[in-house]
């Protein structure tokens, strides 16, 4: 009775083992074919990670994008930043070209022909002032003239009865006095008109001047006007202020330890303390041999040069001065970005279509196409695929249909970063560029932003 039983259990045994095995036969060829196909994703997915990677440098921008941020090319130059001094000072205009322009006589304002900030010439008239003080000397003047014109007349013939002894030395020495008084004070008289504006050649007592004309002694602009129309105005009172520019100087305040460091003859580069936008340059002609008021500064008088656009006498500015004579290569400040710890600037390395930008991407390696087994090439397939897409009416998944849209491609160039002043910093490029490279010295920011969100590779 036992062995039946024995028999039965050994089958039993035996009938699971082979369901087992062949379970085990069955799992162990399931993992074998996923790890195949998990290869095959993960080597796919490498090799468009080094295809990506070739391209990390660049990003590409549409000509819109390049016109809605603005973006701005330069190129690298040349500046003294190097062994420089910085120094502050403030823009001046020389006395002999500034001008207070003030009435000779009193009298009352008749009319005012120029404004603060209007552009003035030597000569030219800036107001009218009418008084009986001018009609008065006017009046004086030829009455002296007459009685001058009179004394000659009875000099010459009292010297004439001296000669024949017709007549006593005294009444022709009385005569000679007399003559030589009118002169004098015709001739004092004629001076006093002309300072005030009267031109005595023509005056007669036909066309004595009700008023005098006010004009500018020098060219420039008209920086205060102290009058208005009716006002009367005493003698040496000003009446307008006139300012010319052209001759603006810069004095720069130098503390005495930096003194030994300055020399004339040395250029300034200088900004305007509250716009820094605009480079200007001055030359040293003079140093001061006293202290400014209050302070332990030394001021240090430079000459202006080049254009003089958008300076006015009183403005403060930021200055550098080059204390040698050597250049270093730089940029403007913002075309300089950071990212990952290092510092980059972008050059323009294309300009072309996106599309012809992605074809070349396409084709980069290899000089043929690749066949797959059935022989077909891969441009055949797409163009397989497009009949497909026109008949169907859609576009393949991850395809962008469009127009050809232009851009310029962007290279980011690793550079080292040196000495800042007046809005340029030096650089050292850590990888070359050609010589007449277009550096992106406006928008830098925003042309790292579009590589970053791209995946620091092709936007397109």
């Amino acid at each position: 009775m036992k062995y039946p039983i024995i028999y039965k259990s050994f089958s039993l045994f035996n009938l699971l083992s082979k369901q087992t095995l062949t379970l085990i036969l069955i799992s162990t060829l399931f993992f074998t074919s996923c790890s195949n196909n998990s290869t095959g994703e993960h080597k796919e997915e490498e090799h468009g990670q080094e295809e990506a990677h070739e391209n990390e440098s660049t990003v590409s921008l549409s000509d819109d994008q390049i016109k809605t941020i603005g973006i701005e090319f330069g190129g690298i130059e040349k500046k003294q930043l190097t062994a420089s001094l910085k120094a502050n000072g403030i823009l001046k205009v020389p006395n002999q070209n500034r001008a207070t322009i003030t009435a000779m006589a009193g009298g009352v304002v008749k009319s005012i022909l120029t404004q603060p900030g209007s552009t003035v010439t030597k000569g030219q008239v800036i107001a009218t002032i009418a008084g009986t003080t001018f009609i008065t000397m006017q009046e004086e003047y030829i009455s002296i003239s007459a009685k001058a014109q009179l004394a000659e007349t009875d000099f010459n013939r009292q010297k004439e009865l001296q000669q024949n002894n017709a007549s006593a030395l005294k009444t022709f020495q009385q005569s000679d006095a007399e003559l030589k008084s009118f002169k004098a004070r015709k001739s004092s008289l004629q001076k006093q008109l002309e300072l005030i504006g009267v031109n005595t050649a023509n005056l007669s007592s036909e066309n004595i001047q009700s008023f005098v004309n006010i004009v500018s002694p020098i060219n420039g602009s008209v920086s205060d006007v102290s009058v208005n129309i009716g006002s009367f105005v005493e003698a040496n009172n000003p009446i307008a202020t006139i300012v010319d520019n052209s001759q603006l100087h810069l004095d720069l305040y130098v503390y005495e330890k930096d003194l030994s460091k300055l020399r004339e003859g040395q250029t300034i580069h200088f900004t305007l303390t509250n716009n820094q936008g605009t480079e200007y340059d001055a030359k040293i002609y003079g140093i001061s041999n006293t202290f400014e008021p209050n302070t332990k500064a030394v001021a240090v008088h430079a000459q202006v040069l080049g254009n003089k656009k958008g300076l006015i006498d009183g403005m403060s500015i930021t200055a550098v001065v080059s204390l040698n004579d050597a250049t270093v290569n730089a940029v403007p400040t913002e075309a300089i970005v950071s990212a990952e710890g290092m510092d980059y600037i972008f050059v323009v390395t294309d300009a072309h279509s996106e599309k012809e930008h992605t074809e070349g991407d396409k084709h980069e390696e290899g000089d043929g196409h690749d066949h797959d087994e059935s022989g077909h090439s891969h441009d055949e397939k797409e163009s397989t695929a497009h009949k497909e897409v026109e008949k169907s009416g859609s576009e393949p998944e991850g395809h962008e249909h469009g127009a050809e849209e232009t851009g310029i491609v962007f290279e980011r160039i690793p550079v080292a970063k040196g000495t800042t002043d007046v809005g340029y910093s030096e650089i050292t490029l850590l990888k070359s560029i050609p010589p007449n490279a277009k550096v992106v010295t406006k928008g830098a920011f925003f042309v790292l932003s579009k590589m970053s969100n791209s995946g620091q590779g092709h936007a397109h």
